[in-house]
């Protein structure tokens, strides 16, 4: 993960929601629907076309379960904070993910 050393407030939180999604498995779709906005917007937040505002901060940390000073610190500090449950488990069906082949598919 990318520390938050050196990067601007917007860059680490812009990070640490990516970090977030990434671990949580989850998609900006998701996170959308979750702060009852567009998918678009959540996609300009995270590109920093548009910035994440201290209300998006707080439901975000609120929905993965972390303190906002986590999610402000950056990428590696939110990844870390975010609880156990809420982590991606490897190996879990994925929608539209698709099924790796073992033993050569036979």
């Amino acid at each position: 993960m990318v520390c938050g050393v050196g990067l601007s407030l917007d860059e680490r939180v812009r990070s640490a929601v990516a970090a977030l999604l990434h671990v949580a498995g989850e998609s900006q779709t998701d996170l959308a629907a979750v702060l009852g906005v567009s998918q678009a917007q959540v996609s300009r937040r995270e590109s920093g076309v548009a910035v994440w505002s201290l209300a998006d901060c707080e439901a975000v940390a609120a929905y993965y379960g972390i303190m906002a000073h986590d999610l402000l610190a950056g990428p590696t500090r939110a990844a870390e904070a975010l609880p156990a449950e809420r982590r991606r488990v490897p190996g879990r069906n994925v929608p539209g993910a698709r099924p790796a082949i073992v033993d050569g598919g036979a």
